[in-house]
């Protein structure tokens, strides 16, 4: 009980620290950042460079939805994939842009449901689904750290040999996993109150390349945008690490997280500006238009949901 109250005060602390540093940080960037670099660098994106970035967004969304395709096997719930990816595509937007509780869980419980399933039934396919998310982080993410890709500051207490070490342990977490998978005899686990059933090592396989092919895919586009001699496993290390910390902080969208870690982490590699400008191009093309369509497709998902109620009412009405 005390640990789990020093927990949880520790989450609290370090959300609160992170609330207050970001702007903190924001604040001094602005001031010192050179706004007629940021302009001049997003004015030279070609229109062909732009459209081959929200390709890759949407690759990425695709990839994501894709998790609910594979709980639909895990499950052996029988919704047709058509009805799948809107509702996943829709809770991963607002899940990016609105937290969490809002998009991922909240939203998820509210559409699955109208579909016709059961509570049990969407709980496990959020435990997949997170499962294949962070799977593949780990192992991706532990690949690049343990592989050196990242150089972090000299002020940062973790060093090159610490971040190496963590890369490793993350490796080591990501195969045992997939060897439970595999020879596990006890298939069932309790994780927080839910029981857990450990999928095929096919399907664990599946989860793992699904999970970091959207990782990728997401510093792919980060990549895109920045100058070209900069080191791609190097900008995937750098997103894999912003993301835990914005995870961290409870800050929706991460907003101000990963700037400020991105800006720590490539300091003197290109001009504050020029890193600014991709950063703001990355969340036009990866954040807000994709949420733009996922609100529209959010409210066609709830025009069908009336129709079909009403429907519904209507046939028991003649009865």
């Amino acid at each position: 009980m005390a640990t789990s109250r020093w927990k949880t005060w520790g989450k609290r602390l370090l959300t609160v620290l992170f609330l207050v540093l970001i702007p903190a940080l924001l604040f001094t960037l602005a001031r010192n950042l050179d706004w007629n670099e940021v302009r001049q660098s997003l004015l030279a994106y070609r229109p062909s460079t732009l459209a081959l970035g929200l390709l890759l967004a949407l690759c990425s969304y695709l990839v994501f939805a894709s998790y609910d395709l594979l709980a639909r096997a895990y499950t052996g719930h029988r919704l047709p994939a058509r009805q799948v990816l809107p509702v996943a595509f829709v809770c991963y937007a607002f899940n990016l842009n609105f937290t969490t509780w809002v998009g991922g869980v909240a939203l998820r419980y509210r559409l699955y449901s109208r579909l016709g399933l059961d509570t049990p039934t969407i709980t496990r396919i959020l435990t997949l689904g997170l499962l294949t998310n962070w799977m593949g982080y780990l192992l991706l993410a532990g690949t690049v750290f343990a592989l050196g890709f990242v150089k972090l500051p000299e002020s940062w207490a973790v060093g090159a040999s610490g971040l190496r070490l963590i890369g490793v342990l993350m490796v080591a977490v990501a195969l045992a996993y997939l060897c439970a998978c595999a020879f596990a005899t006890r298939r069932t686990w309790a994780l927080r109150g839910h029981e857990v059933t450990l999928p095929s090592l096919r399907m664990a396989l599946c989860q793992v390349a699904l999970g970091a092919s959207n990782w990728a895919l997401m510093a792919a586009l980060i990549d895109l945008l920045l100058p070209p001699e900069l080191f791609y496993p190097s900008v995937l290390g750098v997103l894999l690490i912003s993301c835990v910390a914005g995870v961290v902080a409870h800050i929706p969208a991460g907003l101000g997280v990963l700037e400020a870690v991105f800006l720590a982490l490539l300091h003197g590699q290109l001009g504050q500006g020029t890193l600014v400008a991709a950063l703001l191009g990355y969340r036009t093309l990866y954040y807000l238009i994709p949420l733009l369509l996922a609100v529209v497709t959010y409210l066609i998902l709830e025009k069908r949901a009336k129709a079909l109620r009403r429907q519904a009412g209507a046939a028991l009405d003649k009865r």
